[in-house]
């Protein structure tokens, strides 16, 4: 809006077109396809904190490792290989068929902590759209 006492005018002061990346449409060139489960994960992993000593914990144990390999394979895609290793770690302690001795106590602390370590992974982990695009799936176009 413009304003009448000092005389400006409704557009003034503004560019008449705004060249944004944005607005153009363009995409960027990567996607962060470890975010949702990651979030899902830090999810899963702060609500479990209070039933850590509970029979129901293995059900958590699940979840975080069935995710945390997903988001293992994102970070493979994305040549993330501190990724890599961080969430092989998560899958190997969480890991519900072979138990890894813990105190509760412990547990706590450490479902804190890999819930942030989730969402660092799944915020910095960028898979380029060129990977994300082709799929090993899907069979290659005829040539002729």
């Amino acid at each position: 809006m413009g304003s009448s006492q000092n005389g400006v005018p409704a557009g003034a002061g503004r560019p008449a077109t705004v060249a944004s990346s944005r607005s153009s449409g363009a995409l960027p060139p990567f996607t962060r396809p470890a975010l949702a489960p990651s979030l899902i994960a830090a999810i899963v992993l702060l609500a479990c904190v209070a039933i850590v000593d509970s029979s129901g914990f293995v059900f958590a144990r699940w979840g975080v490792t069935v995710l945390s390999l997903i988001v293992l394979v994102f970070a493979v895609r994305g040549r993330a290989w501190w990724a890599v290793v961080l969430m092989a770690a998560v899958a190997v302690c969480w890991n519900p068929l072979e138990v890894v001795p813990i105190p509760g106590e412990v547990w706590a602390a450490l479902q804190l902590v890999a819930a942030a370590v989730f969402i660092v992974v799944g915020i910095l982990v960028k898979v380029p759209r060129e990977t994300v695009a082709s799929s090993a799936s899907r069979p290659a176009p005829p040539t002729r």
